[in-house]
């Protein structure tokens, strides 16, 4: 990207942060639904994980036709689709005021910036602050499907710890959450980086809004890194994986993570953190009265009755 795009007005753009690889069959259809935004002042910032399809080439037919004022291709780490955003956060040369999270097989509602913008713009630029919304669902031919689950509890650090809220496709955010998630060393592991930003943003204070509007379509289909939470299929396939342990080797990841941001932690939010962390290893009593007195919790009934039962079986 020219040093023109670079030395532009920060105050009033976006950058655009999105992953692509292999993307051939969808990136150009997520391309026009960011230049169909109501909110015209945005870079789109593309990282791509060794694509062997036309991905290139579509992504440099638009540099073409955009200018490198809009659009930026670099290589990715070829680590997973976490590393990647997260190699596309700690580059010095994106500058913006604000920053959104895009994958490469959505379609993003016209007014998606526009809304998210005008949450952020009401808090102070140095509180940390993430905007994320509900989604659309829709098949691999643009069909609906119906909707993401809608999000009611208040966002908190309590809830991060056992759930993620914010599907990265919907996340924008300000420079304050951006500079904590650069904070972070390159050699920390994270599960996902839409979740890492939300415990990130919430354990540090920072205030964070669902929007109950689906911003996103969100396309559903075989190469979906990560799906929808929808569906009995889907539910059975989870507490599966729930029972052999995945849940519980991901929260040994992101207490791990957390652990590096320990100092910016609130004081009431690290004592949840070292109550959670230390009572997944207690013996079933003392492990099920610590955990509540941690508050973890989710989002639905039927998340918090998984939660029990992850308590009691030692998988969480």
């Amino acid at each position: 990207m020219s040093d023109s795009a670079e030395q532009g007005s920060v105050a009033s753009t976006v950058a655009i942060l999105l992953c692509s690889m292999h993307g051939q069959h969808f990136i150009a259809e997520q391309l026009e639904s960011i230049a169909a935004q109501t909110h015209p002042h945005w870079t789109v910032w593309i990282s791509d994980d060794g694509s062997q399809d036309d991905t290139h080439k579509i992504i440099r037919q638009y540099l073409s036709k955009w200018g490198d004022a809009r659009v930026s291709i670099q290589s990715g780490p070829t680590q997973g689709y976490a590393a990647n955003f997260l190699s596309l956060i700690r580059r010095e040369n994106i500058r913006a005021r604000y920053y959104a999270f895009a994958d490469q097989d959505d379609v993003w509602e016209p007014d998606k910036l526009a809304r998210a913008i005008a949450w952020l713009d009401r808090v102070p630029d140095d509180t940390p602050a993430l905007y994320c919304s509900r989604t659309r669902l829709i098949d691999e031919h643009g069909r609906e499907m119906g909707y993401s689950p809608l999000i009611r509890k208040h966002p908190s650090f309590a809830n991060a710890l056992v759930q993620n809220i914010g599907g990265g496709n919907t996340i924008v955010f300000n420079e304050a959450t951006r500079d904590l998630l650069r904070e972070v060393g390159e050699e920390v592991r994270i599960v996902a980086h839409d979740w890492w930003a939300y415990q990130v943003v919430t354990g540090c204070g920072g205030q964070v809004f669902y929007d109950p509007y689906p911003s996103v379509r969100y396309r559903q289909h075989l190469n979906n890194q990560v799906g929808s939470n929808t569906g009995w299929s889907n539910m059975f396939w989870r507490l599966r994986e729930l029972l052999k342990g995945r849940f519980r080797r991901w929260n040994d990841i992101n207490i791990e993570a957390l652990q590096t941001l320990r100092s910016r932690l609130t004081q009431e939010n690290r004592k949840i953190l070292d109550e959670f962390r230390n009572a997944r290893n207690r013996s079933l009593i003392p492990r099920l009265m610590g955990l509540k007195r941690s508050g973890i919790n989710r989002q639905s009934l039927i998340g918090n009755l998984g939660l029990a039962c992850a308590a009691i079986f030692k998988r969480i």
